[in-house]
C-alpha cells in the first residue's frame, strides 16, 4: 500500500547538479539537508525536516541529455506567500505562468528549473 510520495531524484552532470542545488534553494526555497555518505556525489534538499528532492551526479557511462522528451512533466510543491515567489521569479528573470483554479480553491505558479524540469507551486486559498 502506498501512503505518499517520499522524494524524487534528479540526476545530471556535476555542473548542472550544482546549478540545480542553488536554484532549488534560492528560488524554490528548499533547504540543504543531510545526505548519507554514498559513493556518488549529490545532495538531499528538504522541505522542513523531510528530504524531498535528491540531486545526484550522473553515473559513468550514463546518457541523460537534458531537456529530452519524457513522461515527466512537473513536480508540485505546496507553498505559501505567492507574492514573494512572484517577486523572486521576476527578479531572476524566470518565465512563469500563473493560474487560478476556483473549483479546488488554489492558485498555481508554473516554471522550469535550469535543466528544464517543470515546477508547480500550489497556494491554497483560505
Amino acid at each position: 500500500m502506498i501512503s505518499g510520495i517520499n522524494h524524487y531524484n534528479l540526476r545530471s552532470g556535476a555542473k548542472m547538479m550544482e546549478d540545480l542545488k542553488v536554484f532549488y534553494i534560492e528560488i524554490v526555497g528548499l533547504q540543504l539537508g543531510t545526505r548519507p555518505p554514498f559513493k556518488s556525489n549529490g545532495y538531499w534538499l528538504n522541505a522542513g525536516q523531510k528530504d524531498i528532492l535528491h540531486l545526484s551526479e550522473t553515473k559513468e557511462n550514463d546518457d541523460n541529455p537534458a531537456n529530452t522528451k519524457s513522461t515527466f512533466d512537473h513536480m508540485a510543491f505546496t507553498a505559501e506567500d505567492k507574492d514573494k515567489y512572484i517577486k523572486i521569479l521576476e527578479k531572476n528573470e524566470i518565465n512563469f505562468h500563473f493560474r487560478v483554479v476556483p473549483e479546488i480553491g488554489t492558485e498555481q505558479i508554473f516554471f522550469k528549473d535550469p535543466a528544464g524540469n517543470g515546477i508547480e507551486l500550489i497556494f491554497c486559498k483560505t
